[in-house]
């Protein structure tokens, strides 16, 4: 169910412009190098009424 705004409630609402493009590439230069890896490995005989599980390792390194 939608609610109808008043028009009291649209004219108390404000907005501002945010800077051009090229303002916020140039004001922020934090860059960050992600690294992720997952391993897992499960191996499984082939005999009958076998089973295979597999815990997985995840790694994650953030430079900045």
């Amino acid at each position: 169910m939608k609610k109808e705004l008043t028009i009291q409630e649209l004219e108390s609402q404000h907005v501002e412009l945010l800077p051009s493009r090229e303002t916020l590439f140039l004001d922020s230069t934090n860059w960050a190098s992600v690294v992720a890896s997952n391993t897992s490995l499960a191996l499984n005989a082939g005999s009958l009424l076998s089973s295979a599980n597999s815990a997985a390792v995840q790694t994650i390194l953030v430079a900045q």
